[in-house]
């Protein structure tokens, strides 16, 4: 099967919805059923490339996305999680993963055939990681790292960090962090990541005034993704179709700026995008 993957930075706040209450959070982002990682799905992934389309003028729309009798000419899967920044007591934030989701986009691009097109390797086996540890470029200059309320003993290994960097960013438009990658990006236990993705992600109050009195009529907790988190999603073209579907990427590599997710009106749901898998990268 050949397919084509696309980075997704956020620049601002998401909040991708639930649809629904999980907890004490009024408004949680949406989240997949078995890991509980956040995530964008793919329907309304597919929905906010079609609004951009029509909003930007772009022709064909019902043709590349499908209307209610006809199906369009590629399938997007859901926005999978791949790195989440931390907040640090012991310096900047650091772009923080796991095996569980290095594995997880390994078995992706070979979904797609682009692993095997372009021989592509990652680092699957993570030799010191444990609980409490890990793995970065160098080691910490003042002792362990803090990420929240944990402490974390750093475990060194260049070649794993640079060769997991060299491909993640291909899925960052910015140079300037790709060239930041290297140096900020930890890999901790999946076991510590799930629960930085499950209970670190920002909360925020928003608050209904009444017209006179401006007086609190209605306040609600909103779970939002922060800005700096990349996802990932993979489009798959329908059979015969792989032209017109390159001429989707060719248009998001020009224009990679995507909405998506709600309260578009106070800034949210800004994303930076970037396809990797056409020719042009290959």
């Amino acid at each position: 099967m050949k397919g084509y993957m696309m980075g997704m930075l956020a620049e601002t706040h998401i909040h991708p919805g639930a649809g629904q209450v999980y907890g004490v959070i009024d408004l949680p982002v949406a989240r997949e059923q078995t890991t509980d990682y956040p995530m964008i799905p793919g329907s309304g992934l597919k929905g906010a490339l079609r609004d951009k389309y029509k909003e930007e003028g772009v022709k064909d729309v019902e043709y590349l996305f499908g209307k209610e009798d006809q199906a369009g000419v590629f399938g997007v899967t859901d926005a999978r999680l791949l790195l989440l920044p931390v907040r640090s007591f012991t310096g900047h934030y650091r772009w923080v993963t796991c095996p569980y989701l290095i594995k997880r986009l390994y078995r992706d691009l070979h979904l797609i055939g682009y692993a095997d097109r372009n021989r592509l390797s990652l680092p699957l086996e993570f030799p010191g990681l444990s609980e409490e540890k890990m793995i970065t470029a160098t080691q910490a200059k003042d002792g362990p790292i803090f990420l929240e309320e944990f402490t974390f003993e750093v475990v060194p290994d260049r070649e794993r960090i640079e060769q997991l960097a060299a491909f993640t960013g291909l899925l960052i438009h910015h140079d300037c962090l790709k060239e930041e990658l290297p140096e900020r990006l930890s890999i901790i236990t999946d076991e510590e990541f799930a629960h930085f993705a499950r209970y670190a992600l920002p909360v925020n109050f928003r608050n209904e005034l009444e017209n006179d009195t401006k007086k609190s009529k209605s306040l609600w907790q909103e779970e939002v993704i922060p800005p700096d988190t990349l996802f990932y999603t993979l489009f798959i073209a329908r059979l015969g179709k792989d032209e017109d579907l390159k001429r989707v990427l060719a248009y998001l590599n020009k224009n990679v700026y995507l909405q998506v997710g709600g309260n578009e009106t106070v800034g949210q749901g800004w994303m930076v995008t970037r396809v990797v898998g056409v020719d042009s990268d290959e």
